[in-house]
């Protein structure tokens, strides 16, 4: 199964399951999965492929979405599930084929769309790391420098990096080799018909209005939301206002602007 961290105890609401994307682990989550635990258990994951979660040798959304289930299994049966970008894809796919476990979706900044970006670059980047050379973090931050100019996506990446035992926590080669399926979107004609929130940056370009027609065909109760100021890393730029969006439409009570 899936390393999980759990933040929080198990109430009387389902707790939430929150899915990370590409590069990511689930301790990129902390401080959100930590403020949104005050209410509900909230349970972070890492991917397959990711974190301290095993490796496996293909990284496709069914499987993906497979793994999501497995871990809802042991933590009661159904929850509320976010995911971000690969992780929300994965949400997506796990609530089209287990829609059972699934009571509420968050979608956060990405489509059932094939997208033609390349995110190849930051497997060089990481590749071309000297870990031999490096002995703290921030060696490794000057060394990448060269190949990831963005100081961020640099920070973002190197958590992901096991200084100890000079070693990446993510499968390199198996996320090389399956890019076109983590950029892909399988076909397929379920449905979900929970509520289903798609939130995202104002800045981005993952959600356009032109997917809408394809969204409302796979989730026809899905509502829509933007963070004003807020790019693709809209829970990491802008994170008390994601996480107000997030808490009002988990409970129900409060609006979310469509």
């Amino acid at each position: 199964m899936l390393n999980t961290i759990l933040h929080g105890t198990p109430t009387d609401r389902p707790p939430l399951l929150i899915a990370h994307g590409l590069y990511g682990s689930g301790r990129n989550w902390g401080v959100i999965a930590k403020r949104l635990s005050d209410q509900r258990q909230v349970i972070a994951v890492d991917m397959r492929n990711h974190g301290e979660s095993p490796w496996f040798d293909s990284h496709t959304y069914p499987e993906m979405a497979d793994d999501l289930a497995e871990v809802i299994a042991a933590h009661g049966g159904h929850a509320d599930v976010l995911g971000h970008s690969m992780g929300g894809k994965t949400a997506m796919m796990l609530a089209l084929r287990h829609p059972d476990l699934v009571d509420r979706l968050i979608v956060a900044d990405v489509a059932p769309v094939s997208y033609d970006h390349d995110q190849m670059q930051f497997i060089t980047a990481m590749r071309g790391l000297d870990l031999s050379a490096v002995t703290t973090r921030s060696d490794a931050a000057r060394a990448m420098e060269a190949t990831v100019d963005d100081p961020t996506v640099r920070s973002f990446l190197l958590q992901s990096l096991d200084l100890k035992n000079k070693r990446w926590r993510l499968n390199l080669d198996v996320l090389e080799r399956d890019m076109p399926q983590i950029l892909s979107w399988p076909e397929t004609t379920a449905e979900f018909q929970n509520p289903t929130l798609f939130l995202s940056g104002a800045a981005s370009h993952y959600v356009l209005p032109d997917y809408r027609p394809q969204i409302r065909a796979l989730f026809p109760k899905a509502r829509f939301a933007r963070i004003p100021d807020a790019g693709h890393w809209l829970h990491a730029e802008k994170p008390r206002a994601f996480e107000d969006t997030v808490r009002a439409f988990l409970t129900r009570e409060g609006r979310v602007q469509s």
